[in-house]
């Protein structure tokens, strides 16, 4: 029964992000799973090498270089992706950048502007594309990949929060609205996790002391650990989620021990 509820088989998935870390965790996890993988990120050698090793597993990748800030390259993505195969039926919005560490009002307007293309607006540029073909085909999951940090500002942080912030309130916003339509909209926000987008945190010994003590489970996590909970949403044992937001981060935001 398990098995059956968490089948990916013949789903169409766009991961955004999906060279490295949480989203390429994310990408093998549904391929793994049965689904046709496209595999989005800026730099197309990066890309191949994931699909690669996705096929070697006997898995359906497809990687196309798109950049998330960018609206005509997505468009281009789902076009590529619909020509290829036909539909979109899940797509994973992780791509994410933080180009601003420091008060938040020390952040110029090229900080601000770029942290918004890529976090808030790339999300509804792409979901502008694919909600026209989910509609098509009779509904879709789209899964929004937020922080801890949208719902308590991370120190330092503040850019990248608001950005996290507003996908939060995006993610409900068109869960009202798409609903209906058998659209489910949902967001994860991890906790610290160990990937290279979080190397400046995770390197750093005194920053790791405070947050492992400050974390239930004593540790980071791991991007396969926020794979499995993408999955999750996209199968049909997550029918009745729309417009939820789920924490995973070892419990770290429910205060110190």
């Amino acid at each position: 029964m398990a098995d059956s509820l968490l089948d990916a088989s013949g789903k169409v998935v766009i991961v955004t992000g999906a060279s490295r870390g949480i989203g390429q965790s994310i990408a093998e996890g549904f391929a793994a799973a049965g689904a046709a993988v496209v595999l989005a990120s800026r730099k197309q050698a990066d890309l191949e090498a994931v699909a690669a090793g996705i096929r070697d597993r006997g898995g359906q990748a497809l990687a196309l270089a798109a950049h998330t800030g960018k609206k005509d390259t997505l468009a281009a993505l789902v076009q590529q992706t619909v020509d290829t195969f036909g539909r979109v039926d899940v797509l994973v919005n992780n791509a994410a950048t933080n180009p601003h560490f420091g008060p938040v009002l020390e952040a110029d307007d090229g900080q601000w502007l770029k942290t918004l293309e890529v976090n808030l607006l790339g999300t509804v540029w792409l979901c502008q594309q694919v909600v026209p073909h989910m509609r098509a085909g009779g509904g879709g999951r789209i899964i929004n990949i937020a922080s801890i940090v949208g719902l308590n500002p991370g120190h330092f942080q503040g850019v990248y929060s608001a950005s996290k912030a507003a996908l939060i309130s995006l993610t409900k916003t068109l869960a009202l609205e798409l609903g209906r339509e058998n659209i489910l909209v949902n967001a994860i926000a991890p906790g610290l996790i160990q990937t290279k987008f979080a190397q400046v945190i995770w390197e750093n010994a005194a920053t790791m002391q405070v947050v492992e003590a400050r974390t239930p489970v004593g540790r980071i996590g791991q991007p396969e650990e926020i794979a499995g909970l993408a999955l999750w949403l996209a199968s049909p044992a997550a029918a009745f989620s729309n417009g939820a937001v789920y924490v995973v981060d070892g419990g770290m935001t429910l205060g110190s021990l």
